[in-house]
């Protein structure tokens, strides 16, 4: 049976999304802004959820049509037959997300919905399962346009991103699937020395280790589709079997990390090697300044801190500059590639990026700079 779909992912990453959708079967895709819709049967769902790099969440398209009130969206809701898609024991959340939603209130339009739900098993079953906003077994997500509404199933459960790797984080730490997504952007291959030389806890090494040794992202954790009435148990282990025969084994994979914060360091030390990867990766503990490039040519990527609080925009526009002269007097032959947003780092480093990349790190509005570093014609 073919089902519809939507893919969510961070907005600027569509086009890598909808590459990821065709790899694993998906039909129909059609690319939109904060994510990729596409059909397929319950196959592609679960290869999309075990190897997008790239997806926030897969939503299983549960109903839609038209709407005007509150009511029309309980109605829509209960004519949907809720007991068919999860058992009564399971808890569950109604998330409700509006784009030019003319409702007054979009949590009153959550209730109602949540009450259909309720009502609808109360009808069928004589029972009603349980509401649960921190970690529900099932989730429903309703988008309202202007005058349409879309149910939907999600067969996700915690957000793609959530690898079962990264247990330990600094502040704001970055999300796996705009790591991810970055990488591929720059376009780095496995086998190219990578480095990372402000690697915080870690994140885009994980995902360069992951990638590198074959290693499907959603390998280590659970998903929403498993709850679900229409679960294939068969198909899903085939799917599962087949990425576990692909994984290579942990060998160095010329991915570097450093960091001038000795805790990061420990913090991204920790996190490979709960991940079974710390021998893919070289980590040492140096400042972006003093760091000595580990082969002649590479991708150099990095999250420089943001200066959100009072006093860090004066200490980055310091290290800017110094940053700059350390790349231009040891990094020729490179390719670097900067994710901030804070638009003045190019100038700032004196060096001139070849692209500016739009992406959202969560609700904050980035560039990714590439700077090519070509011996003696950087400067301005």
């Amino acid at each position: 049976m073919i089902n519809q779909y939507f893919a969510t992912c961070p907005r600027g990453l569509e086009a890598l999304l909808q590459a990821e959708l065709q790899g694993v079967g998906g039909k129909d895709i059609a690319p939109t802004d904060g994510g990729v819709a596409f059909a397929g049967e319950l196959s592609v769902c679960y290869a999309a959820n075990l190897h997008s790099r790239i997806a926030t969440r897969i939503l299983m398209q549960a109903g839609r049509g038209s709407y005007a009130t509150e009511d029309d969206l309980y109605e829509a809701a209960y004519k949907l037959n809720w007991p068919n898609w999860f058992d009564v024991k399971h808890d569950f959340l109604v998330k409700v997300t509006g784009v030019k939603c003319p409702l007054k209130s979009l949590e009153f339009a959550t209730l109602r919905i949540k009450d259909a739900v309720c009502d609808k098993f109360r009808q069928v079953v004589d029972s009603r399962p349980y509401i649960d906003t921190k970690t529900p077994a099932v989730r429903i997500h309703a988008y309202l346009t202007a005058d349409a509404y879309v149910y939907y199933v999600d067969t996700s459960g915690d957000a793609l991103y959530m690898r079962g790797n990264r247990k330990a984080s600094i502040e704001a730490p970055l999300r796996e699937n705009l790591a991810a997504g970055i990488l591929q952007l720059s376009g780095w291959q496995a086998g190219t020395p990578l480095l990372d030389p402000m690697c915080g806890s870690g994140t885009f090494l994980l995902e360069a280790a992951m990638i590198s040794l074959n290693i499907a992202p959603g390998l280590k954790r659970n998903f929403g589709f498993e709850k679900l009435k229409n679960f294939e148990s068969d198909t899903w282990k085939k799917i599962k079997t087949t990425a576990l025969k692909n994984v290579k084994p942990v060998t160095f994979q010329k991915i570097y990390g450093s960091d001038s914060d000795l805790r990061g360091v420990r913090i991204a030390k920790q996190n490979l090697e709960e991940a079974g990867l710390i021998n893919a990766v070289q980590l040492s503990h140096v400042n972006i300044t003093e760091v000595i490039p580990p082969a002649d040519s590479g991708v150099l990527i990095a999250n420089p801190p943001y200066g959100v609080r009072i006093g860090e925009d004066e200490e980055l526009a310091a290290l800017y500059p110094k940053m700059g002269e350390a790349l231009k007097r040891k990094f020729a032959g490179w390719n670097t590639y900067f994710l901030t947003n804070d638009l003045r780092l190019p100038k700032l480093m004196r060096l001139t990026p070849s692209k500016r990349t739009p992406l959202f790190n969560g609700p904050l509005e980035c560039r990714l700079f590439e700077i090519k570093m070509v011996a003696g014609s950087n400067r301005k």
